[in-house]
């Protein structure tokens, strides 16, 4: 089968828009003036529906509702003899007890860990950059130091020794408001 030319044979005609045929005068659809009426009719009606249901709604609940009768109760004269008790004198014991309490607390003994704690605060291939750690560290009051062990290419900054770890994570807590993380608190090998 052989290609055919499209391009030869030129553009085709235009059809006509919307706003030419009405600029010409064209003919357009006439309404009747029926179609808003027949809406608010119907409308109309489902407002009196709805009224309608709202009204047998409210007086079906009245009409289901039971009378009941109030039967006044007589009540017992009491004879004038007969007095009201007086009332009793309150007796509080806390205003003479709590000056003189004492209360005992008893504290937990810290325990001393045999080997100290450490916080490591990263490990960089690089010691320009361990340095850099090690400055804002220092910036934030707290020592550290940079480990190179033998055999390995990683520098760390180290911060410690602590007796207890609750020390480190106060420090760790400081570095961690200052934006230098992540920080791992390990007992010393």
């Amino acid at each position: 089968m052989a290609n055919k030319d499209y391009v030869k044979r030129g553009a085709s005609p235009k059809k006509p828009t919307k706003k030419t045929a009405k600029k010409k005068g064209a003919k357009q659809p006439v309404s009747n003036g029926t179609t808003p009426w027949k809406a608010v009719a119907v409308a109309g009606l489902l407002v009196a529906v709805f009224g309608y249901a709202l009204y047998f709604l409210n007086d079906s609940s009245e009409s289901k509702k039971t009378v009941t009768e109030v039967v006044p109760v007589k009540a017992k004269k009491k004879s004038s003899t007969e007095e009201i008790p007086p009332m009793p004198e309150e007796q509080w014991s806390y205003m003479d007890e709590l000056p003189n309490k004492e209360i005992e607390i008893e504290q937990k003994e810290l325990k001393v860990s045999e080997v100290p704690y450490i916080m490591q605060c990263g490990a960089y291939k690089k010691s320009s950059q361990a340095e850099e750690r090690k400055m804002n560290i220092a910036f934030q009051g707290l020592n550290s130091t940079v480990r190179h062990t033998k055999g390995s290419s990683w520098f760390k900054v180290i911060l410690g020794p602590y007796k207890f770890k609750r020390e480190a994570e106060k420090d760790r807590h400081k570095l961690q408001r200052a934006k230098i993380e992540p920080c791992a608190i390990w007992k010393d090998q």
